[in-house]
């Protein structure tokens, strides 16, 4: 068991974005058993779920005449649109039936407003509203973060970045993760962990 320090931040492992998913992250699905017994090093479990109203702005089937992974310009910057994704209370939005859930404390909704993108843990993507996290974490005494989960290059890393500005240490176990590697997503990922002090393990 790792100190009560540490936190474990689990990032949207859901059916949506694992093979046969309406937006599936290549192998998605085969970090599922590590991630699962990664839990049980950790005092403090946290999983993170996208949560979306049928009418989210960041849907292309909600802007007319735009395909996914399109970009339109939202009050709060560039915006990817998306495949209709983890709509609340579908199938597609529930965790991977082989996640095991019992051991996390905290699982954390985000991108429930309708008209702003979430993919930190910390903040919807104008970057300053709260999700509550941060105060969770600090309350449950935790200051050192490990990240896994999907994808690589928008929520997990969003979510490092966003820690890592928060003053958590943080590492990235990327063997635990997959990528969407989106116009060079990934790499440009990588470059923002190493400029921010984060770790990849």
């Amino acid at each position: 068991m790792r100190p009560a320090t540490d936190a474990l931040i689990v990032i949207d492992m859901q059916n949506d974005f694992c093979p046969g998913g309406a937006l599936a992250v290549a192998g998605g699905d085969e970090i599922v058993a590590g991630i699962n017994a990664l839990m049980d090093d950790f005092a403090v479990t946290v999983l993170t779920q996208d949560w979306h109203p049928a009418d989210h702005a960041s849907f292309a089937a909600n802007h007319p005449g735009k395909a996914p992974f399109a970009t339109t310009e939202m009050p709060y910057g560039t915006q990817v649109l998306w495949p209709v994704h983890c709509v609340q209370g579908t199938a597609g939005a529930a965790f991977h039936p082989g996640l095991r859930t019992d051991p996390a404390q905290l699982a954390l909704r985000k991108g429930f407003r309708a008209g702003i993108d979430s993919y930190s843990a910390f903040f919807e993507n104008d970057r300053t509203t709260p999700t509550g996290l941060e105060g969770y974490l600090r309350e449950r005494g935790a200051s050192r973060l490990t990240l896994v989960g999907l994808a690589t290059d928008f929520c997990v890393s969003y979510s490092a970045l966003d820690a890592a500005r928060l003053g958590f240490e943080v590492t990235v176990v990327e063997d635990l993760c997959r990528a969407i590697d989106l116009d060079g997503s990934l790499a440009a990922a990588r470059s923002a962990w190493a400029a921010a002090g984060i770790r990849v393990a």
